[in-house]
């Protein structure tokens, strides 16, 4: 698979709430930064089995997010992309709507994401949790 088509089962396994796939689409050594992250979320994450579990526990969450606007840019290395999307989101315990920006340069390499820095709108995302419909 190109870097493109990795980031589109990325995202559409997102969108779809397939969150126990997802780890699948990552290197066994995968290095996932999230600079924005909020305690108590990981800003660093190494690992498929690190990743998983991340995962798994987005899928318990009550986010419901889909991915809009997708803009891929493919750069000089053919290794790398920077995606820029929108998420569309819903807080399934309170039905509160929200959308949040994101931006994530990947590294991906024989199909495989092995690197990531993760730009979300983490400060969105606690807003839209803490929000009332």
């Amino acid at each position: 698979m190109t870097p493109r088509e990795v980031f589109e089962r990325l995202s559409a396994g997102i969108s779809a709430g397939r969150w126990h796939e997802l780890a699948a689409l990552y290197a066994e050594d995968a290095v996932v930064d999230q600079p924005f992250a909020l305690p108590p979320a990981p800003p660093h994450l190494e690992g498929r089995a690190s990743l998983d579990r991340h995962f798994r526990a987005a899928a318990a969450g009550p986010l419901e997010l889909v991915a809009r606007n997708v803009v891929v840019h493919e750069t000089a290395d053919p290794e790398v992309i920077v995606a820029e999307f929108d998420y569309a989101g819903r807080v399934a315990t309170t039905g509160a709507a929200f959308r949040v920006a994101n931006v994530q340069v990947l590294r991906i390499r024989d199909g495989l994401i092995v690197e990531t820095r993760d730009y979300h709108d983490h400060r969105g995302l606690a807003r839209a949790m803490a929000a009332r419909p």
